[in-house]
Parts: C-alpha cells; sequence; structure tokens
C-alpha cells in the first residue's frame, strides 16, 4: 500500500514539473483537493460459470371477458286448444260378400264370405266356395270336374293367450280325360276326393321378458277317394285318416332364446282289402307311419341385434314298416347391414317330410289309388342368399339352395292296367340345386308387382330326369288400383324344361341309358282380371284366362283348355 501512494506522488510531482517548463516560471498553479483513494477488499467467486439463454418466453395477453347484461323478450304465440271428435266413425266394415259368375265352357261360380266384423277378442266366420265346369275339350276324353270348398271357423285373442278352431270340408270331383275319346263313359273315367277334417290351437303370451311362451295345436283330417259302383268292390278305394299334436314352448333369457317342438304325426292309408288281390291285378294296400320329431334350438342376438344366429338340432323318428331315427342339423345366421338395407343369410337344415295319399293328390289329381308311400328324407339342405330394399319401395331377396334328398317321388305314366291315363309315384334320391331370384316394387296401395325367376338342377341316381319337374320358372304378379274405382290384376307363369317318360320312341323323344323322355313343352299361362267398383257394396269383374291361348300339357297326355271368359258381380253385406 505504501509502494502504491510512492507511485502516485512520483506521477504528480512529474507532471507539475512538466506544468512548470511548459508555463513558464511566471504562471504557478496550485491545485488543492481531497478525495478518497482507497480500494475495497477482493473477494473469491464461489459459483462456476454457465451460459445465459438468449431465447426469452414470450408473454402470454390475456383479455378478460367485458360482462354484458341483456334483458330478453319474449313473444308467446297462441295456441288454439285441440279438438277431439267423438262422434267420428271407423272405415264401415262389411260382415260378408257374395260373389257369383258365370264363364265360358259352361263354368259356374259362386263364392260366400261372412263373419262377425271388427273385433279385438272374438272372430267367427264361414267361407263357401263352388267352382265347376261342363263344357267340352277337343281331342280328349270328357273333362268335367267340380270343386267345392267349405270352412267354418273361431277364434279369440286375449292379452295372456290366444286359441283358435276351425272345421272345414272340401268335395273334388274330376275325369280321367288323358286319352283321346271324346265319347267316351264319363262314369267309367270319374274319380271323386272328399277330406273333412278339424283343428286347433293355443298360445300363450307373457309380456315378461324372462316369461315361458307355450303352444298347442292338434289337427285330424279324413280323406278318401271315390268308391267302386260295385257293391261287392265297395272297399276297394283309398282310406286315410291323419292325426297330429304339434307342441312348441321358448323362454327368453337376456339376448337368448331358447326353444323346443315336439310334434308326432300320425298317418294312415288303406286301399281295398290288405292281403287280397282282385282279377285286374290290384292289390290290397295299407300303410301305417307315426313321426316324433324333437327340436331344441337357441337363438341369440348381438351386435346391437343386427346380428341374429340359431343353431339345434332336429331329433326324428319313424315308426312303420321300417324303424329309424334320424338327426338333422338346424343352423342359421344372418346379419344386418346399413339399417337393415342389405341382409345376408345363411343356413343348413333338414327334416323328414311325411307323405300321405292327400298330398300326392293335391300335387297331381290323376295318379292311381293304390300307391306307395315313403317319407321324403332330405338328410341335408343347405342356403345362403341376400335380401333388402333398394328403396322405400323396391325389395329384393336372392339366394341358392343345395340338397340332397332321398325318396323324392316322382309321377310316371301307368301302363299297367289303367289306359295310359293315369300316373303312379316312384321314388328317387337326388342332388337338387335351386337358383332364386325376386324383386318387388309397392307404391302405397296403388300398384304392386311381384318377379319371381327360379332355376333348378337335378341330379337323380335312377332316373335320367326329374319327371315332370321344371328346369327354370317365371313368375309375375302385379296390381294396379286407379281411383279405388278401377282394379287390374295380373298373373302370369312360364315354366320349361319338363320331360316325361314314356315307354317307347318318337318325336322330341330322347333315350339314355334304357329310359325314354319326351318334353312336355313349354308353359306359357297369363291371366288377366279387371274389377269396376260402382259403389263400396257393388262391383263386377271380367276374368280372361290363358290369354295366350295355349294348350300346354301340365302332365302327359293331359292338355288344359285354351283361351277362357268369366264374367260376375260382388255384392257386399
Amino acid at each position: 500500500m505504501k509502494r502504491s501512494k510512492s507511485y502516485f506522488i512520483l506521477i504528480g510531482a512529474c507532471l507539475i514539473s512538466s506544468a512548470a517548463f511548459g508555463q513558464g516560471p511566471g504562471n504557478v498553479v496550485d491545485i488543492i483537493t481531497t478525495g478518497d483513494r482507497s480500494v475495497e477488499t477482493a473477494h473469491r467467486l464461489n459459483t462456476q460459470p454457465k451460459i445465459l439463454d438468449t431465447v426469452f418466453p414470450t408473454p402470454t395477453t390475456s383479455f378478460p371477458l367485458l360482462s354484458i347484461n341483456y334483458d330478453p323478450t319474449f313473444d308467446v304465440p297462441k295456441i288454439e286448444p285441440a279438438k277431439v271428435n267423438l262422434q267420428q266413425k271407423l272405415p264401415q266394415l262389411y260382415n260378408g260378400y257374395a260373389r257369383i259368375g258365370i264363364g265360358s265352357l259352361l263354368m259356374p261360380l259362386a263364392e260366400l264370405y261372412y263373419n262377425n266384423g271388427r273385433s279385438r277378442k272374438l272372430n267367427y266366420g264361414v267361407h263357401l266356395h263352388h267352382l265347376s265346369s261342363f263344357g267340352k275339350m277337343r281331342n280328349v276324353a270328357p273333362a268335367n270336374f267340380d270343386r267345392t270348398n267349405l270352412r267354418g271357423f273361431i277364434g279369440v285373442n286375449e292379452k295372456k293367450y290366444s286359441w283358435d278352431a276351425e272345421s272345414y270340408y272340401r268335395n273334388q270331383g274330376l275325369h280321367f280325360y288323358g286319352f283321346p275319346n271324346e265319347n267316351a263313359n264319363r262314369d267309367s273315367i270319374a274319380q271323386r276326393f272328399n277330406t273333412i277334417g278339424l283343428k286347433g290351437g293355443f298360445h300363450s303370451h307373457a309380456h315378461d321378458s324372462l316369461g315361458l311362451n307355450w303352444k298347442l295345436g292338434v289337427e285330424y283330417r279324413h280323406f278318401n277317394d271315390r268308391k267302386p259302383q260295385a257293391d261287392s268292390l265297395k272297399d276297394w278305394n283309398a282310406r286315410e285318416n291323419f292325426f297330429a299334436i304339434r307342441t312348441g314352448a321358448e323362454y327368453k333369457w337376456g339376448t337368448e332364446v331358447f326353444a323346443a317342438d315336439l310334434n308326432i304325426l300320425h298317418n294312415s292309408y288303406t286301399f281295398g282289402t290288405l292281403n287280397d288281390t282282385l282279377a285286374s291285378g290290384m292289390t290290397g294296400l295299407e300303410n301305417k307311419n307315426t313321426i316324433i320329431s324333437l327340436k331344441p334350438s337357441i337363438s341369440t342376438y348381438s351386435k346391437n341385434r343386427k346380428l341374429k344366429a340359431k343353431i339345434g338340432v332336429d331329433l326324428t323318428a319313424s315308426f312303420g314298416p321300417k324303424n329309424k331315427i334320424y338327426l338333422y342339423p338346424i343352423a342359421e345366421i344372418k346379419y344386418s347391414l346399413f339399417d337393415d338395407i342389405l341382409i345376408p343369410y345363411a343356413g343348413v337344415t333338414g327334416g323328414l317330410t311325411q307323405q300321405s295319399f292327400k298330398q300326392l293328390t293335391d300335387d297331381n289329381e290323376f295318379i292311381l289309388s293304390n300307391v306307395s308311400l315313403q317319407n321324403e328324407h332330405k338328410a341335408a339342405d343347405g342356403f345362403i342368399g341376400i335380401k333388402g330394399t333398394l328403396s322405400k319401395r323396391i325389395g329384393f331377396n336372392i339366394f341358392a339352395s343345395f340338397s340332397h334328398v332321398k325318396n323324392k317321388a316322382l309321377f310316371v305314366t301307368d301302363t299297367a292296367y289303367s289306359g295310359k291315363n293315369r300316373f303312379n309315384v316312384i321314388y328317387d334320391t337326388m342332388n337338387i340345386t335351386k337358383l332364386e331370384g325376386s324383386i318387388y316394387y309397392q307404391l302405397k296401395e296403388k300398384v304392386k308387382i311381384d318377379v319371381i325367376g327360379r332355376y333348378f338342377s337335378y341330379n337323380a341316381r335312377n332316373n335320367i330326369f326329374a319327371w315332370n319337374l321344371p328346369q327354370f320358372q317365371f313368375i309375375l304378379r302385379g296390381t294396379y288400383n286407379l281411383y279405388d274405382k278401377f282394379i287390374l290384376k295380373v298373373d302370369a307363369n312360364f315354366e320349361g324344361g319338363r320331360r316325361a317318360m314314356v315307354f317307347a320312341l318318337g318325336d322330341n323323344v330322347l333315350e339314355e341309358n334304357n329310359q325314354y323322355a319326351l318334353k312336355l313343352g313349354f308353359i306359357a299361362d297369363a291371366d288377366i282380371g279387371l274389377e269396376y267398383r260402382y259403389n263400396k257394396r257393388i262391383s263386377g269383374f271380367i276374368n280372361f284366362n290363358n290369354v295366350a291361348a295355349q294348350r300346354y300339357r301340365r302332365w302327359y297326355n293331359y292338355p288344359t283348355q285354351g283361351f277362357q271368359a268369366m264374367l260376375g258381380v260382388t255384392i257386399r253385406f
């Protein structure tokens, strides 16, 4: 410290001496000052050096919302009070109607229907229908026919249950006109079927989602054909008695439905006297068959009820000439896409169908009275398809099915003793492929159109063709309502690819494996009906049948009538 002061004194002396020499001896300036020239004590820094970030955060500026108060005003419009007209009546419903008409070829028509009218709980009524023909057909034996149906019914609907009962009677007369003799004896080729039956059912309606619903149905039917005129042959006709008990129950648990059906079917068919044989070669027949079927299944919904699946089994036992037990699958699935616009579906099923003489005559009324009955065994039937709606007025359905069927009934011409104008029944095993597409259009109640197309492929084991069955079919149905005053209806059916078994070569006859097949030709059958409603109670109608006037053969040697017309009136009461 002392040394530092010495330096300052020396520097000051030099400056003063230089000033003295520069200004001369006469200009001497004395400067006297005071000052604190002390130096603070040094301190050592204890922190390490660091780099300061030059990026500074941008401050966030917030602007508080100003609270502004408004005083809203409301205008309440005046609403007129609703008015309920308790005097207004429901649309008029009539208890019944009567229809009468007459057609070409002397074809009278009569129909009567009556019920008790509008009721929530009780419904009963009666229905009578008759149609006959007394005209002649060219180049064939007399082809007159008559059909009379009578039905009575009653039903009761309650909140927790409902039941219904019905009785019916049918009388059908016809002639085996399948041979070229217009002067043939009518009585010798006459046939008549009589059917009488009773059936009823009971259904429970549990409203609880976990409730158990069940059903029970019973049916009895007697069927017979015409008895021979000779008293000694009065038992030589076909007689059949059918009895059925059908039960079922289902139980809902969450999204699952547990169900089971138990059906018991018994059919007894008799022709003539068992073990007896007539001189003509006819032998008495008897066939008794009982089928018991148990079908448990489970159905479930998922994906917000868009997916529905069902799985189960069909355990069926057949008791008759041969006792057999069958097991069939039950599997179905469908899924809803785009709010039911498209619904693809698939499944596989099967089943045993009890054959009866009544069912065979419904398919072909020109069959013999002594036929064998074999139950149709559909071992498997798989199907896949898609249905949906193209708009609110147009819908469609397309599917394909593939089935393996044993004991498929086929009708062939009999040549033993019936004069080649009746049909016998044979059975075969075959694979059947079916392709079907349909589309419909509906504009309220004004326009309705249905179009259906089907294609069949048959692969039989013992026959070269599936006799009398079509290979393709096209159906057109339509209704047009003009101002609820004129109603136009069209119904057309087109079929092709049918073949009949014959026993010799000829035109359009194919021979294969010692079998002869005849092409039956194309079916083009179109019907047109027009109704004019004079008022709510009276209307008139005119129908044109087979407008193409084609005498096609639905069965071998059995041509149909050509163009027909019918005129009539309907009265409501």
